[in-house]
């Protein structure tokens, strides 16, 4: 198999991490196989968008997500540079409700998060410029966004932060703490 999937401390969320092959030239990943990500990630999962930014250090979009009837799964990578990525657990009544799993994304591990629809997504860019590439099974849908504050203090996210001073939209600056925020409704 071209990839392998391996489940953080929220099982639902996958560190997937492609096969490289490479040698002095450089080296090829398959990025994206469709038959072989949704075995891993489940044949419901269909992805309708990618998606591209492209950051500079300090910068922390989230968290993110959207509301059903327009929930989105998402599949996040680094193309370029490095970030932390992180999903937060917003399904009321799940046992890992509000916490959250982190993973470092970059160019160089060439790793990949399947974040599922139920969580809020975010990511700091720790290197000089970052692009990020996602893949998700939903679109926009500005009346189904929410948004959650990067620092609530019920979650306790240990961004990697050192000396960085986080670079913020005006939106996710002013995001409501969990306890506020419209999350997914208990399954």
């Amino acid at each position: 198999m071209s990839f392998t999937a391996t489940p953080l401390a929220i099982p639902d969320v996958l560190l997937i991490a492609p096969k490289i092959h490479g040698d002095a030239r450089g080296f090829f990943i398959e990025s994206y196989h469709d038959d072989l990500i949704r075995h891993i990630i489940g044949k419901e999962h269909v992805f309708i968008q990618d998606n591209h930014s492209r950051s500079s250090r300090g910068v922390l979009r989230g968290l993110h997500w959207q509301l059903p009837p327009h929930a989105q799964g998402k599949l996040v990578r680094a193309a370029r540079g490095t970030v932390f990525d992180v999903a937060v657990d917003i399904r009321r009544g799940s046992d890992t409700y509000g916490k959250w799993v982190g993973a470092i994304l970059s160019d160089e591990n060439h790793h990949q998060l399947w974040v599922p629809p139920g969580f809020a997504h975010g990511f700091l860019v720790l290197s000089d410029v970052a692009d990020f590439i996602y893949k998700v099974t939903g679109a926009y849908a500005p009346e189904c966004e929410g948004a959650l504050r990067w620092n609530d203090p019920t979650i306790e996210i240990d961004w990697p932060l050192g000396d960085i001073v986080p670079q913020l939209s005006a939106k996710d600056t002013v995001a409501p703490l969990l306890a506020d925020a419209k999350t997914f409704p208990q399954s």
